[in-house]
């Protein structure tokens, strides 16, 4: 048997960080098994679904490096196959016309909510003559559910679940207008689509009764399913926005590598051991659904920066610009930059990255760790650099003569230099470095001092030491 996987989005939106982690079981469980992962979206609700959200939700799963396999299917255009399953479970007898009006459905409601149990059809058109119905009307089709005995699901992560069939009520299949329901709709792309495993979040277990009924109805394999609890913030409270409920494109404008949140999203749930770090070819031979957790997992801000960190110092200094300036459009305007590196900042970042990539947790971190190689002279300092530089002023005195003599340029001509000068005027090196550091980034921390003046070069060292020392006005 082909593994066959599904995500199957609702384009009303973004890609949400739960969808996002989803897809990615899917694609690992398929790709363990040498199987595919089929993409549906399910935008059978035409007025929410949006063809942005569908550009957007298909946007984030390249972003994140989930691929596909074959066409995108787009569950409305179906709808023709829906109504013919929904009428074959009619011709059958396993499915029926209701002609129930909203006053009869509301009256049943009302009622239910008085004697304190939940709402459910109580079947007055399951075996009645449609003779009786009421000319006006347009019928819904219910399925013709179980009364008795048990539904059970076999569930991968939450175990056997089983619901006493009594308790649950014949559901609508084809709405009186022809459109076909949610349940009746998933059910039969599944089918169709050869969908071997359900990979999905828990909060559509109780579907999982409702649709095995549909299968069962129809003769139809139920597929095996494993429902996922859902991400929680580190509060325990349901995810929302201010824990990290965003869209993927969120993370990726917040200077979040690809790689760093596939590998948080991973171990959001699922555990291999003690093991936090994965490349990707360890996800997909070590991916399994038996060490998925029944409890939620809680979203740590913290951990995932920790993690992107990680992989920002292993990458490649060129490959960091480039994600730079992908989201350089986004961030950049707000800090003075244009939508790309002009080629001599561009050549100085990357000359300086082997710093900045040490300390930034985030590529907009390490954005403004570069500011020292964008600042329009002269810099203006912010609070703690300014007091750095007011209170080591005068030991800064006669140090610009010093580095005009330097012929050749580098981190250690001019490291030489600087110690020189501290010991001359008897400072300890910090007491000179802190306030030179000042003048010429403008923050009170930098990558390593003697790095960054020589990726600014001599030129613009000293022009910047010259601004500050002469009390120039700051831009």
């Amino acid at each position: 048997m082909t593994v066959v996987t599904r995500f199957a989005p609702s384009p009303t939106g973004f890609l949400h960080i739960g969808g996002g982690r989803t897809a990615l079981f899917n694609w690992l469980y398929a790709k363990r098994h040498g199987g595919k992962m089929l993409l549906r979206i399910e935008d059978t609700d035409r007025e929410r679904s949006t063809n942005a959200a569908i550009a957007a939700i298909l946007d984030g799963l390249k972003w994140l490096g989930l691929d596909w396999d074959g066409d995108v299917v787009h569950q409305f255009s179906r709808a023709a196959r829906h109504r013919e399953v929904a009428e074959t479970l009619l011709a059958q007898g396993r499915a029926y016309y209701c002609y129930a009006t909203q006053q009869e459905l509301e009256e049943m409601r009302e009622t239910a909510r008085k004697e304190g149990r939940p709402s459910r059809y109580d079947g007055r058109w399951r075996d009645r003559d449609p003779s009786e119905a009421p000319k006006d009307l347009k019928p819904v089709i219910r399925l013709k559910a179980p009364t008795e005995g048990e539904t059970v699901v076999e569930d991968e992560v939450q175990g056997r679940v089983v619901w006493q069939n009594k308790d649950l009520d014949d559901l609508v299949l084809l709405r009186s207008d022809g459109t076909p329901t949610y349940m009746l709709a998933v059910v039969v792309d599944d089918h169709d689509m050869g969908v071997t495993h359900v990979i999905r979040g828990d909060d559509h277990l109780t579907n999982a009764a409702r649709q095995t009924q549909i299968y069962q109805a129809m003769g139809w394999e139920v597929p095996k399913m494993a429902h996922i609890p859902l991400i929680h913030g580190p509060d325990g409270a349901k995810l929302s926005k201010r824990h990290g409920a965003l869209g993927v494109e969120a993370y990726r404008s917040m200077g979040y590598l690809p790689v760093a949140l596939r590998n948080y999203l991973v171990r959001l749930g699922w555990s291999h051991g003690d093991q936090e770090i994965f490349s990707t070819e360890e996800m997909i031979q070590s991916f399994d659904l038996k060490n998925i957790g029944r409890s939620p997992a809680r979203f740590d801000f913290a951990k995932l920066e920790n993690l992107n960190g990680h992989y920002m110092r292993l990458s490649q200094d060129e490959d960091l610009v480039q994600a730079v300036e992908v989201i350089l459009p986004e961030i950049g305007p707000e800090r003075g930059l244009g939508p790309t590196f002009p080629p001599e900042l561009r050549e100085k970042l990357l000359a300086a990255m082997p710093g900045l990539k040490e300390r930034a947790k985030t590529l907009v971190e390490l954005l403004d760790s570069a500011y020292y190689l964008y600042a329009q002279r002269p810099l203006r300092l912010d609070d703690k650099a300014a007091g750095l530089l007011a209170d080591g002023r005068a030991r800064l005195a006669g140090i610009v003569e010093k580095l005009e003599a330097v012929d050749e340029w580098n981190a250690r001509s001019v490291e030489a230099v600087v110690r020189e000068h501290a010991e001359v005027i008897g400072a300890k090196l910090g007491q000179v470095a802190q306030p030179l550091r000042a003048a010429l980034t403008g923050r009170a921390t930098s990558p390593g001092l003697f790095d960054v003046m020589a990726v600014l070069g001599k030129d613009e060292t000293l022009s910047r030491l010259q601004d500050q020392l002469s009390g120039a006005p700051a831009a």
